[in-house]
This record gives C-alpha cells, structure tokens and sequence, in this order.
C-alpha cells in the first residue's frame, strides 16, 4: 500500500480507510474524506445507530450517511495525481533496458546507443567504448553547440552577402561603382545615337541594332542581381531551418538526445 502514496506527500489525497489514492472521495463534514466505496462497505460492517450515523475513521466525529457529499474539487486534484504517477511511471521504464530491466547509464560509441550494464558485458558489446550516460550527453551536447555555432557564422555570412547584393542592386540606379557604370552606358547611348543622327538615312538598322544590344548588356546585369539575392534567401533560410532544428534537439530528453546522435550531427 505504501507504494501507492504520492511523491509529493499530498496526504487529504489519501483514504484513511484503503490507503490508496482517493476513488470518488466524500466529505464526512470533519473536514475529512473518504473513498464513497470505503464508507459504504463500513456502512455494511459497522455498528450504525438509529439516526444512521457513524464515525469519522480519522477523528471518530460521528456523520449522518445522508448528508454524504461528494468533494469534486478533491476528485479533481486525485484525478492530476493519479496522471501525474502515471506519467513518471511510463518515464521510468523508458530508462530501463528492454532486455535486462536494468538503468541505461552507458553510452556505446560503436553502436550510438545508450546501455545498461549487462548490455556492455555481453557479446554484442564485448571490446567496445562505452563511457557514462552523463558523458555522452555533454559530449553530444557540446557538439550540437558547436554545429549551432557555426551554422550562425555561416548564416551570419549569408545575411551579409545578402545585404551587399541588395545594396549593389538599389545603387545600380544612382549609386557609387554601379552608378558609373550605368553612366558610361548612358554616356554611350548618347554618343551613339548623336553618331547615328548625322547618319541616320544610311545606319538606321545599325543604330537600333547597337541600342537594342545595350538594353540586354543592363537587363542581363540586373536579372544576375536578382538572381543571386534569391539564392542567397535560399540558403538562408536552410540554414535558419536548420538552427531551428538543432535548437529543438538540445532540448530532447537525453535518451532520444543520444539515440538519435547519427541523424543529429548528420
């Protein structure tokens, strides 16, 4: 019985009759409780006198069975307990090896996975490097604050690369080194459209055939600028998406951490 009483010491949790976690818990109008179960089957057994009351199990105040009522509020409480046992249980056995029952607290390096002591004395994993699971667990950790590091550099380049792209493609209108050479090719439109003036009932074609080559020479330069400033937004984003995973790896529990230590650093 005393395996059934909660870690927390939550005791008004508790039947005073069954010792176990409350089921349907009843006010006795004390202040205390009991599973309805436990006061009926004393109801049965015990000694009731004519106005059908009986005593409280903890204090002996005496209750009448009619004025019962059930304690929801209780139930509910009982209700997370009984979960939250339920949930550390199921916590514990994924600890445990499924072959031996015993702790997983070894890490094989051989084969990426975390052992127990029988596991690393049998055949399977007889000669191999085996450290402590709090061992492995730093190690991988470190190395997934390693790869976060340097993912963040790289995308830390990506950004700025980014940023030079967009501010060569805003300054090919009217900045420094681009604005140049837009000018020169201004420059040359004038030069030979002046050219193909003087000579324009002999060079017409001539004329447009030169303006047209101008006006692909500043699309092809333009649609590479674009070009390159999508890519890089590509690649930033895979490595954003990328940050974002290993983010939420380092917060695995430590079992998965290290089961799925392979795919991680892959």
């Amino acid at each position: 019985m005393a395996s059934t009483v909660p870690m927390n010491g939550e005791k008004e949790a508790i039947c005073p009759v069954c010792q176990e976690l409350l089921k349907e818990p009843v006010s006795l109008g004390c202040g205390h409780n009991a599973c309805q179960a436990c006061i009926t089957t004393n109801k049965k057994n015990a000694v009731i006198n004519p106005r059908g009351r009986s005593n409280c199990p903890v204090c002996g105040t005496r209750f009448s069975f009619e004025n019962l009522q059930v304690n929801q509020h209780l139930a509910n409480v009982v209700e997370r307990l009984r979960e939250g046992k339920l949930n550390l249980d199921v916590g514990e056995k994924r600890d445990l090896c499924i072959h031996h029952g015993e702790k997983l607290l070894l890490f094989c390096k051989e084969d990426r996975k975390i052992i127990c002591w029988v596991c690393e004395r049998s055949q399977e994993h007889r000669g191999h490097h085996t450290f402590l699971r709090e061992e492995a667990v730093k190690e991988c950790q470190e190395n997934l604050q390693n790869a976060l590091r340097r993912l963040r550099k790289e995308q830390e380049k990506a950004e700025k690369l980014e940023a030079d792209i967009e501010e060569d493609r805003i300054s090919w209108k009217a900045g420094d080194a681009w604005a140049l050479i837009f000018c020169q090719i201004q420059t040359e439109r004038q030069r030979i459209q002046t050219g193909f003036d003087q000579l324009r009932r002999i060079l017409d074609e001539e004329e447009q055939r030169e303006l047209k080559k101008l006006g692909k020479e500043e699309q092809l330069i333009l649609a590479s600028l674009a070009e390159a400033e999508a890519e890089l937004a590509y690649q930033s984003q895979v490595v954003q998406e990328l940050i974002s995973d290993l983010e939420l790896r380092c917060r695995w529990p430590a079992a998965e951490l290290l089961q799925d230590m392979s795919g991680t650093l892959k």
